[in-house]
């Protein structure tokens, strides 16, 4: 019995696994598909800002914004004025016909930039 248990418990554990990664995968493609789930490419977006975060890290390793009480303002600030430099370069996009993509909405360029942010807010020295 012990066996079985043990067998059915690893079993879960791979196919709980697989499931994740799965829709790991799926998310990271989401963005880049018109027809995928906005949740899907919400959570791609906040992927690639975490990464592009983690990579700025690796470039430029400390805060740009010395102070730590304008350090929470700009994590703050700075997303929300992304996300809309994102849709108005989307709204701009639209008015001459070209396609869009999700990241010209306000909401995945403000998702892409926070996550970006939060990785260097927490990982910058």
């Amino acid at each position: 019995m012990e066996i079985l248990v043990e067998l059915l418990f690893e079993f879960l554990i791979q196919l709980f696994g697989e499931l994740l990664v799965e829709v790991g995968l799926q998310s990271i493609a989401a963005p880049f598909r018109k027809e995928s789930s906005p949740w899907l490419a919400a959570i791609g977006y906040a992927f690639f800002g975490a990464v592009a975060g983690a990579i700025s890290l690796w470039l430029f390793p400390d805060h740009m914004v010395v102070n730590v009480k304008l350090r929470l303002i700009n994590l703050g600030v700075t997303p929300i004025a992304t996300g809309l430099c994102m849709s108005l370069l989307g709204a701009w996009r639209a008015r001459r016909g070209q396609d869009l993509i999700r990241i010209d909405r306000f909401s995945y360029g403000y998702l892409f930039a926070l996550c970006l942010g939060l990785v260097r807010f927490y990982g910058a020295s």
